[in-house]
């Protein structure tokens, strides 16, 4: 069990609080989405949950334990971070990903770390890019390579920034549908910060709204509503279902 409880969190010398009192809980293997305007503070609660972010008050916990009381290195091997750029383009693939053992690895890498990024490589068809710079890849590929890399550290939560912000409509999806396998099959908590309604809904479990920094709502599909888009986002919408999966038609001009 991932749980947040009354999380604050305002930056230094600002009396506007990013984050205020945001709290909820989630379940191992489940997926979910958190949505909301720019500037509702989606990107801060990824970041304050990794422990990039400091927040002034709450906590963070996983199976009942502080994140906040454990060593870096041992935090790192239960929270995985996917940013928006992998960085390190001169890096080869291989390379790229055996970064994600650092938790693990004290003098050099060892034949099991290495054998863990061979078998992450396989499950995600990056086998034949190992020795290809990061440089050289596809977006598509390059997103997988970055979650290749959060996957090798071996977490039981699984952090994303817009995982799909940079990508066309086929890699959008194909990248989504890996996550949700890898969450089921390796009974992973996984949130990612998502701008797509209709992505997330296809693609995830439960979704979190936050507005002004405060969780408006939270739960399953039943959530994902006309009336809580226009109270979110400011834009009527209506829901309609499609092959069993709720979509969400905006309509600007009402």
């Amino acid at each position: 069990m991932f749980e947040v409880r009354d999380l604050h969190y305002s930056y230094s010398r600002s009396p506007v609080r990013i984050l205020d009192g945001v709290s909820f809980q989630l379940e191992e293997g489940c997926f979910m989405a958190v949505l909301g305007k720019n500037g509702a503070g989606k990107s801060t609660l990824i970041r304050c949950l990794d422990g990039i972010l400091k927040p002034q008050e709450g906590s963070v916990l996983l199976d009942g334990t502080d994140i906040s009381r454990l060593h870096r290195r041992e935090a790192a091997k239960q929270i995985a971070y996917v940013p928006q750029s992998a960085g390190e383009e001169e890096f080869s693939v291989f390379d790229a990903v055996l970064l994600g053992r650092r938790p693990y690895i004290r003098w050099d890498a060892s034949a099991r770390d290495r054998e863990i990024v061979m078998e992450t490589l396989q499950s995600l068809e990056l086998e034949p890019l190992q020795l290809r710079p990061l440089r050289e890849l596809s977006g598509g590929e390059l997103q997988k390579v970055i979650i290749a890399r959060a996957l090798v550290q071996e977490p039981k939560v699984l952090l994303l920034d817009e995982p799909t912000s940079n990508l066309d409509p086929l890699n959008q999806h194909e990248v989504m549908r890996l996550l949700q396998q890898l969450v089921k099959e390796r009974k992973i908590s996984a949130i990612s910060v998502m701008h797509d309604l209709n992505l997330a809904a296809r693609w995830c479990d439960c979704f979190l709204f936050l507005k002004n920094g405060k969780v408006f709502s939270c739960g399953g599909a039943e959530t994902l509503t006309g009336v809580a888009i226009e109270a979110v986002y400011g834009l009527k919408a209506e829901r309609i279902q499609h092959k069993g999966v709720p979509v969400m038609i905006p309509d600007p001009l009402q």
